[in-house]
């Protein structure tokens, strides 16, 4: 507590009794402070509570320090660094600062085992060592568990990074802003990497599968969302301004006040693709007391038709009792479904593809636009034949509005339309009677939804611009806060930690479809 050079903790006992004398001391100020003022409480409560903070930081402190000085623990670091991922190295001491969950800051002796060389051969293994001894704890980079899990959330639920060291400062945790970033992203990045070796395990047909969505009905629903991603920084150029013969400007002049920025960027909208898993009830809509989960990327339609494909194999969805797709009109979606089923060995479980009602009725409105009828004349149609499509009458929907065609003047817009309907109806995605009647989702706006709470609360804005791997890794940590799957998305990020080397997250994706994208499917 005291330095790098400062004595050893001792004993729990020993920090409890360092802290009660703190209390001790401060306590008469306290209370003077609020006789002298009671208007003051607010003040005293936050003293009274970070003090305790830094009373509980202490008690974790001395369990740490007693844990690492008994005989098994060594025994069970040693079983770690025989069974990670990768050989490593006997080890050094080493003595680092960490971070505890109040903000204190502790010295703390560890072993550090460094990955092992290959001799005369390649070695293309990450060049990933270890702490064994943090890792037994399942700390972060130099901070615990629960200080990672506790920033980490409270940058993906504020509106910014400087917002949430703000909060956090007011908490009582003194980290400086760029701490709280580096620890945010390395904690994304590192649920990033455990999504890439669940993906690797898939493709190699080693992904344990589960049980949680055994005998159950399951939704799929896929859609894409709206970002700005900023490109590399490049050098501003300088355009000279108007001026008329005599000097004067003849337009707007630019603000002299401030210092002219000479390095600028391009900034571009990006479709992160985003999908949501849970379970609905027999009305088709969300059971209660259950999570959905939601993941998203912005490496393209393969990649995240990979990460669909990945879920529902880990949550056993080949024992489900349906499986049920839904979804806009969007073909990079529909072109992929039956290769995620191929990929999550669904081809024993009944599947449904639903297209989403209100899309389906939206291109029915564009038909009768493109045919330039008045409000009045359009309105009526509209209504007759958003009917007979959610009762499932597609086909004679397609017949009436072709005929409202005018022969001699072939309408390309109407046709497009049409061939829209006809497309999904005759792939069985406009049934919506019999969906109703067997309890199948009609509408995507559990999809919708995710998009609004994930991507445009946190990411989307007029002046929010991101690096593409850090919109990524923000993408991931709210895709776990938001359906409140954090708790075991922690749990499972420190398991994979201390099992497993990993140096990136990145992965190129497969094809999932023949008629790929190139301009999507490559890394970030």
């Amino acid at each position: 507590m005291d330095g790098r050079d400062g004595e050893k903790i001792q004993s729990v006992q020993e920090m409890i009794l360092r802290f009660h004398a703190e209390i001790l001391g401060k306590a008469p100020a306290w209370s003077d402070s609020l006789q002298s003022e009671p208007s003051g409480l607010e003040a005293i409560e936050t003293s009274v509570h970070h003090a305790f903070a830094r009373g509980a930081d202490m008690v974790v402190a001395g369990l740490i320090a007693m844990t690492i000085a008994e005989e098994t623990f060594d025994s069970a670091a040693e079983q770690t660094r025989k069974q990670f991922s990768r050989p490593l190295q006997k080890g050094r001491e080493r003595t680092i600062a960490i971070r505890l969950f109040g903000g204190m800051l502790i010295w703390a002796t560890t072993l550090y085992c460094g990955p092992k060389k290959k001799r005369f051969r390649k070695d293309d293994q990450p060049r990933v060592g270890l702490d064994v001894t943090l890792a037994q704890f399942g700390f972060g980079k130099a901070v615990s568990p629960a200080l990672q899990s506790r920033v980490t959330r409270r940058v993906a639920l504020c509106p910014s990074i400087a917002f949430a060291h703000q909060e956090l400062v007011r908490d009582g945790v003194q980290l400086d802003a760029k701490a709280v970033k580096r620890i945010t992203y390395q904690c994304g990045d590192g649920l990033l990497a455990l999504r890439r070796h669940r993906v690797e395990l898939l493709r190699q047909g080693k992904l344990p599968a589960g049980n949680e969505l055994a005998g159950k009905r399951v939704s799929v629903q896929i859609d894409g969302g709206r970002m700005k991603i900023r490109g590399k920084t490049k050098p501003k150029t300088t355009e000279a301004e108007k001026v008329n013969e005599d000097g004067l400007l003849t337009g707007d002049a630019p603000g002299r006040s401030q210092k002219r920025r000479t390095r600028t960027y391009d900034a571009d909208w990006r479709e992160p693709k985003l999908v949501t898993i849970f379970v609905h009830d027999a009305q088709g809509k969300m059971a209660k007391e259950t999570k959905a989960t939601i993941d998203g990327t912005l490496l393209g339609p393969d990649a995240i038709a990979e990460v669909v494909a990945m879920h529902l194999h880990r949550l056993g969805a080949a024992q489900a009792e349906c499986v049920t797709f839904v979804a806009d009109g969007a073909p990079w979606i529909w072109d992929r479904i039956a290769g995620i089923i191929e990929l999550a060995s669904l081809s024993d479980v009944r599947t449904n593809q639903v297209l989403d009602c209100c899309h389906a009725v939206h291109h029915i409105s564009l038909a009768l636009g493109s045919l330039g009828l008045s409000r009045e004349e359009r309105n009526p149609l509209y209504r007759e034949h958003r009917t007979l499509l959610r009762n499932g009458h597609w086909r004679q929907v397609v017949e009436e509005l072709s005929a409202l065609e005018n022969e001699e003047q072939p309408n390309a817009e109407l046709q497009t339309e049409l061939a829209y309907l006809r497309r999904h109806g005759e792939s069985g995605r406009l049934s919506y009677v019999s969906f109703r009647r067997a309890g199948i989702p009609c509408g995507s706006g559990a999809i919708e939804s995710s998009i609004r709470r994930v991507i445009n609360l946190r990411l989307k804005s007029n002046a929010m611009f991101w690096k593409s791997e850090n919109a990524e890794s923000m993408l991931q940590v709210r895709s776990q806060v938001v359906p409140d799957q954090w708790d075991t998305a922690m749990v499972e990020l420190a398991e994979f930690n201390r099992t497993h080397a990993s140096d990136d997250w990145r992965w190129e994706p497969q094809p999932m479809t023949a008629q790929r994208e190139p301009s999507h499917n490559v890394a970030v």
